[in-house]
């Protein structure tokens, strides 16, 4: 499996299948930089309908130049699609899914996981956040540390936001436990602060975990 970071929380996981390969993007978002000129992507799976996950423009660009690429989107994220200037495919996804569904595409099984984004405050209302699980070895949660309950393989892990501390994220990499943890959802903080989170990330994180930071947009084999 091949594993590039675009910045922020977009990831492209190329997983092995039947002789070659599935290009699955998560995540392009106003943060994130170097995967518009992507092409042959099998997926494209949002978590959410922020700016930082979902960069509207340059998603539309995006999925022109990659026509068969399928769209996978939470609920909460269609009225972020409903415009005319964007391709119909892109404001009528291929999947529309539920927090708890399992689905299997392109011979992946994939997991829907959360519901909702994690607080930032109270006085602000609640919005959707899904996470995506996908064949059980690489696990994006979005905006929400919610428990899974499974072994995952490579965890996509968030360090920064104003919905989180960097020990909530410690605490979620524990209970997981996974072979490899790749620190995203940094672009909101310092680059001081983004090396003292992934130290400590290195300092707490099990033996048995493998803290991944990956320069962006160089791909790197697992």
């Amino acid at each position: 499996m091949n594993i590039t970071h675009f910045g922020h929380a977009c990831v492209l996981v190329e997983i092995p299948n039947a002789g070659t390969s599935t290009r699955i993007l998560f995540d392009p978002g106003t943060y994130s930089q170097g995967f518009e000129d992507l092409t042959d992507l099998d997926l494209i799976l949002i978590t959410h309908a922020h700016p930082d996950h979902l960069d509207a423009p340059r998603l539309a660009a995006l999925m022109a130049a990659n026509p068969a690429a399928e769209l996978i989107v939470g609920e909460g994220t269609l009225a972020a699609l409903d415009d005319p200037d964007f391709p119909e495919h892109m404001r009528k996804p291929a999947h529309v899914v539920r927090p708890r569904q399992k689905l299997t595409v392109l011979g992946h099984d994939i997991v829907v996981t959360g519901g909702e984004h994690a607080c930032i405050h109270s006085a602000l209302p609640t919005s959707e956040n899904v996470g995506y699980l996908v064949d059980d070895v690489v696990f994006h949660p979005g905006d929400a540390f919610d428990e899974i309950g499974v072994a995952v393989d490579v965890l996509l892990l968030p360090i920064g936001g104003p919905w989180m501390k960097i020990g909530e994220g410690i605490d979620y990499l524990r209970s997981i436990a996974p072979r490899v943890v790749v620190p995203i959802h940094q672009a909101g903080l310092a680059p001081a602060h983004q090396n003292m989170h992934c130290q400590l990330l290195k300092n707490l994180a099990p033996e048995t975990t493998e803290v991944l930071v990956l320069d962006p947009a160089v791909a790197h084999s697992l």
